[in-house]
């Protein structure tokens, strides 16, 4: 099992570069079916979901449009309040919307877009999580589409960090404590 070092912390192998990429064709194939009457609106949640919504856009195969937001709520490896750091610059109103989250834990950054869209009055709103922590999410909106359920460890790799550091490793990695 290989393990890295990030900032002070190690971390092993947990979730495979591979596994990754079949979870992410997987919810692919279940939007195109899902939303193929309909040019939704695609709204990535930066930074973490970054690589997940690259590879998530390129299986999609309904002509749509892609928005990014950029919201805040780590620091280090403890969950804080949500900051909007770059908010929607386009209308969303009466649009088919498709969040694209890599993880969804506590679900306060979930809630608080959710909010937002709906005070925007999106036309239908939907959830695809490439990571879904349900011993910890405490929130009621559905997620809809989830890649893989994971229990409440700190990880990294694939777009997710730890204080910035770690985003660009294939294979996602769980905190070890050596």
């Amino acid at each position: 099992m290989k393990t890295v070092k990030v900032h002070d912390k190690t971390f092993k192998t947990f979730i495979l570069h591979e596994e990754v990429v079949a979870q992410v064709r997987r919810i692919a194939e279940q939007l195109n079916e899902d939303l193929k009457d309909t040019k939704p609106v695609f709204v990535c949640i930066l930074n973490g979901s970054f690589m997940f919504a690259a590879d998530l856009l390129k299986h999609i195969e309904l002509p749509c449009e892609v928005s990014f937001v950029k919201m805040a709520s780590y620091h280090g490896t403890n969950s804080g309040d949500v900051k909007e750091l770059i908010g929607f610059n386009e209308s969303l109103k009466n649009r088919h919307v498709v969040v694209i989250e890599d993880i969804v834990d506590t679900g306060k950054t979930l809630q608080t877009i959710v909010e937002k869209l709906t005070e925007l009055g999106v036309a239908s709103l939907k959830v695809a999580a490439l990571l879904l922590k349900p011993g910890v999410y405490k929130k009621e909106y559905k997620v809809d589409y989830v890649g893989l359920e994971i229990p409440n460890d700190f990880i990294v790799g694939y777009g997710l960090d730890y204080d910035g550091l770690g985003r660009n490793l294939r294979d996602i990695y769980v905190y070890t404590e050596e």
